[in-house]
């Protein structure tokens, strides 16, 4: 049975390798799957970037007000149509749908677009990967995120330290490197002109950092 999977980790947890790693993995047994982000984030643009310096081209970008199932269904319609006309005949048992859905940055996602997820996997059958962060940088759950971990059939969290060696839970904004704990929940480096920054921290360093405060 399909099920809708959210793999969740402070910055730098290793998401988007995580998500590399297992579009990689799919594809090596000749499975045929696709990859999405939101649009908001414009910082890779059209790709997905492992720290690692791994990059991979999304199949397609996902905007606030879009219909995430829609859009599934006209991009697999699109691998259906080229396994179906392809130039090499493929053995009679070769995969002709597509085995997953990966999607980057999923706490950028609006509550209907998680909804749909679950649609996408319970009535069309296509299982789907999420990764993203739970809370922003005030420790406040982000919309996407929130939803995910009320729908979601599969819950695991990718684990990072933070600077003094505990477990990373908070994702700390720096702006022009210094902490700041005010201000827009999103904010990506290009709309802004200074450069902000993150720093995956554990709750003593963050309460030390933002003298007490929580959100």
């Amino acid at each position: 049975m399909a099920k809708l999977y959210f793999r969740y980790g402070a910055m730098n947890s290793g998401k988007s390798t995580a998500l590399l790693q297992a579009a990689y993995n799919y594809e090596e047994r000749g499975q045929h799957v696709l990859l999405a982000k939101p649009e908001i984030d414009t910082k890779d643009a059209e790709h997905i970037s492992s720290r690692l310096g791994v990059t991979r081209a999304v199949d397609f970008l996902i905007r606030p007000d879009d219909d995430v199932r829609a859009l599934l269904a006209a991009h697999r319609a699109r691998v259906r149509s080229d396994a179906a006309t392809a130039l090499i005949p493929a053995a009679t048992d070769a995969p002709t749908d597509v085995a997953c859905l990966l999607i980057d940055e999923a706490q950028f996602l609006t509550r209907a677009q998680v909804d749909d997820l679950l649609r996408i996997v319970v009535m069309d059958g296509v299982p789907v990967l999420a990764y993203g962060i739970r809370t922003d940088f005030q420790t406040q759950a982000f919309p996407g995120s929130r939803r995910l971990l009320e729908l979601a059939h599969s819950l695991e969290e990718l684990k990072t330290i933070c600077r003094c060696g505990r477990k990373a839970l908070f994702n700390a904004r720096l702006v022009g490197g210094r902490f700041v704990f005010e201000g827009d929940q999103v904010a990506i480096d290009e709309l802004t002109a200074d450069r902000v920054t993150y720093e995956s921290m554990c709750a003593r360093c963050y309460l030390r950092e933002s003298g007490g405060r929580l959100g």
